[in-house]
């Protein structure tokens, strides 16, 4: 009798470490931390006419609930995004500043549109002034990638790209 009781508990712990497991798994699927991301070429429509490059609607990627982990950063979610959609990217890693910079999404590349183009990213409507590497999101951020062809100024983000610095024409 006491083998018996002890075989049911087993399975009774058994079954409830698996539920927990489950339970667990299930929370993060439906529940976990998602953000928003958005790589979008405005500047480059009508510059480059290749649409496999910039598409006529100047969106490359659009998704408005990106599940992620706690600790990612605005670069984690870029990578594995444009992964897991089969869109091309390019970047260098810079092991003594720990970070990361994006040379080019779906071919379309820093200088494609002068020396003043490239990738530049913003959260929540903000351009920080750190890489993409450094920034750990947050539940519910707005993350957009933005192609500028002037340095940020024609997205918004002219202080931005000179570090909080006037230039001094104005």
């Amino acid at each position: 009798m006491n083998f018996k009781k002890c075989v049911k508990s087993f399975i009774f712990i058994l079954l409830l470490v698996f539920s927990c497991f489950l339970f667990a798994c299930q929370k993060s699927a439906d529940g976990g931390l998602k953000c928003s991301l958005s790589v979008t070429c405005e500047t480059a429509v009508g510059k480059i006419t290749d649409e496999q490059i910039v598409p006529e609607n100047a969106v490359i990627y659009s998704n408005e609930n990106v599940v992620f982990s706690d600790g990612e950063s605005v670069f984690d979610v870029l990578l594995r995004e444009m992964k897991e959609n089969g869109i091309h990217m390019e970047f260098v890693n810079t092991p003594v500043y720990n970070s990361a910079y994006v040379e080019g999404i779906n071919n379309l590349y820093e200088f494609d549109c002068g020396e003043l183009s490239g990738w530049m990213y913003k959260v929540n409507g903000s351009f920080p002034n750190y890489g993409c590497s450094l920034y750990k999101i947050k539940d519910g951020d707005v993350i957009e990638w933005v192609y500028t062809c002037d340095l940020g100024k024609d997205v918004g983000g002219e202080n931005s790209a000179r570090n909080g610095m006037k230039n001094e024409d104005e």
